[in-house]
């Protein structure tokens, strides 16, 4: 059996366990059994224990070991103890959250001191033990034992780090349960931080003003956080990482103490809201955002990675700055913005300046409801170059936005606004036309351009319109519909599975191809994507940009072509930059390259000239 059959059936029959209402609705110490044996049963091995850390971080007490030999498996073991001071090398390597493999574990530096005391006199050769958190933190280990000498496979070690993973949910989720019993968690708390939501957030702001407005005295504040450079580390360090600093936000601001502190919630991805009641003059509004941005401040460790974070800060007040939940939350986001102009960890309080640079964004929201319905909008074409012959066999359509006023701006300076305006399809559908025409224009040229791929948002691969919308197009552009592709990110792929699934046999059935888009940094099942009718697999560029330097990068791609491969999808490599990445991805066996080492996203008549014209040559000489 092939090591990515093994690793899907792996993780097929931790999702069918973990997701089972049975297993939801037992007790920790039973999940933790179920866990430990299925762990034992699926790798065959000889011991699984779960350990957790005692909250000053210097002991691990063993909860749950579960021996396949022993005549009762599953037992708890407190009397199990293993302590820092004793075994510093391994609690320095679990602390930096990376797998601890150790074939020979009585010989591993990390894990030599529990010889004499614990493996001799269990017989433990091999160990294999992943980090378990808590609520964002280390909470404790996952660890397998085997009596016998073992190399640890890539499917074991991704399955092990699954179940620990497992382990942290339910860690996560029995904290919040113990701290938010009164509260309906589903209606009005967020599921990552285990804080209140924004429906709960408006709840409450209504209650304060209508009984201000009854009492005729007092006064709020609401502090809006917005964490800056999260897509960052998204995209460099991946979303587990983003949502590890997610909640280590959620918590600091939730430990904070600060005059008149009401309710905190998170209202958006990497946005949280505060209200403070009665302390609300300028100097201690002022006094709490020192504060807030201190504590935001500190150091934040995931991994082997010290992170340093920042925010920006907006303040309104109650009554002044607005009359109804909704104008409230706009007043405090227009101050939120108004602070990103100025920089990093600025706060700034609601004015009458600020009202206007509020009216600027909701222009320029106006300003691009007017260009889809003129279909005014640009697309730019990246090539995608065959890694065998150097040709062009692709392009990605990338959407531009040429403004009257502010010249062509990027995606990333407008796409927020459309997906709060709720324009996404739309703006997507001014893509696939404005696609379409060019096509068009290249055939009455006689030029040979080849099938463009064209991204698509959750707003349109959730709605089962969007296949005949395409099949009219291309009908009315007179172009097959084969000759266009589309990508499809993770993260897109979370709605309902039949509505998605059903959109996109629609557009395979009407001769498209599909790709799925920055693969490794979203939360796709993998089971999940081998019944979708995907053909490519884009490795993500946060994966691509330090090979073949980065071990952990290598390590990841190439289990991303080892997946690929054996779910028979072709494989591109995004933001190929080096010549050194080049010479690694094709001694991998990459098929397709796409980056700037090719060539920039250019408009058609640039594409066109630089690459349409000559298809026979080597397009890199063409820079």
């Amino acid at each position: 059996m092939s090591d990515n059959k093994v690793f899907i059936d792996f993780h097929e029959a931790l999702m069918n366990m973990s997701h089972s209402q049975d297993f939801t609705n037992d007790h920790r110490e039973n999940k933790l059994s179920a866990l430990t044996r299925l762990c034992c049963e699926l790798l065959g091995v000889d011991r699984v224990g779960v350990w957790k850390l005692s909250p000053d971080g210097q002991t691990l007490i063993n909860e749950r070991l579960t021996d396949s030999k022993a005549a009762n498996p599953a037992t708890e073991s407190p009397d199990l103890l293993l302590e820092r001071e004793h075994h510093p090398h391994y609690f320095e390597a679990l602390a930096s959250a990376r797998i601890i493999e150790a074939p020979d574990a009585q010989n591993d530096q990390r894990t030599h001191s529990f010889s004499d005391q614990y493996l001799k006199p269990n017989g433990i050769v091999s160990m294999l033990d992943a980090p378990i958190f808590d609520c964002g933190h280390l909470g404790g280990v996952l660890c397998l034992e085997n009596r016998t000498e073992r190399t640890w496979t890539l499917p074991e070690i991704s399955f092990v780090s699954a179940i620990a993973d497992t382990i942290s949910l339910i860690n996560t989720h029995e904290a919040w349960v113990k701290s938010k019993q009164k509260l309906d968690y589903l209606t009005h708390h967020d599921a990552l931080t285990g804080l209140s939501n924004l429906q709960s957030l408006q709840d409450r702001v209504d209650y304060l003003i209508r009984k201000i407005n009854r009492s005729g005295t007092g006064s709020f504040a609401m502090i809006w956080v917005d964490l800056d450079r999260l897509k960052a580390i998204n995209d460099g360090l991946g979303p587990k990482v983003g949502d590890q600093v997610i909640a280590e936000t959620g918590n600091r601001l939730a430990k904070i103490t600060i005059p008149g502190k009401d309710q905190l919630a998170r209202i958006g991805g990497d946005e949280f809201a505060m209200i403070v009641r009665k302390y609300t003059s300028e100097e201690a509004l002022a006094a709490a955002s020192r504060r807030i941005l201190a504590n935001i401040a500190l150091p934040i460790t995931s991994g082997d990675q010290t992170l340093a974070m920042s925010a920006s800060l907006g303040i309104c007040r109650y009554p002044g700055d607005g009359n109804d939940p909704e104008t409230l939350l706009r007043s405090a986001e227009a101050a939120m913005y108004f602070a990103k102009t100025q920089g990093l960890s600025q706060a700034r309080q609601f004015d009458t300046s600020i009202q206007t640079t509020a009216r600027s964004r909701f222009a320029l929201e106006r300003e691009l409801r007017a260009a889809l319905r003129n279909d005014s909008l640009d697309v730019f074409y990246q090539p995608i170059f065959s890694a065998a012959d150097q040709s062009m066999v692709n392009a990605e359509a990338l959407v531009r936005w040429n403004h009257p006023e502010r010249g062509m701006l990027a995606p990333i300076e407008f796409l927020d606004v459309a997906r709060g305006a709720g324009l996404m399809y739309q703006l997507g559908e001014c893509v696939l036309r404005r696609v379409c025409r060019d096509r068009k224009t290249a055939m009455e040229r006689q030029l040979m351009m080849p099938p463009v791929s064209i991204n698509l948002a959750a707003e349109q691969v959730l709605d089962p319109d969007l296949p005949a919308l395409v099949s009219q197009v291309c009908k009315d552009s007179r172009i097959p519909q084969s000759s266009l592709h589309f990508e499809v990110t993770e993260d897109s792929m979370q709605g309902d599975p039949r509505t998605l699934q059903a959109t996109l046999e629609r557009l395979v059935r009407g001769g498209s191809e599909l790709a799925i888009d920055d693969f490794g940094t979203g939360y796709s099942s993998l089971s999940r994507l081998k019944h979708l009718p995907f053909s490519m697999l884009k490795i993500d560029r946060s994966f691509v940009m330090d090979i073949p330097n980065e071990e952990d990068d290598c390590a990841i791609t190439l289990s991303i072509i080892g997946l690929a491969r054996g779910l028979g999808l072709s494989i591109v490599a995004e933001g190929v930059e080096t010549q050194h990445q080049e010479q690694w991805l094709k001694a991998q066996g990459c098929e397709y390259l796409q980056g700037y080492l090719y060539s920039k996203p250019v408009p058609f008549e640039a594409l066109a000239a630089r690459f349409l014209a000559n298809t026979s040559s080597d397009f890199r000489d063409q820079r």
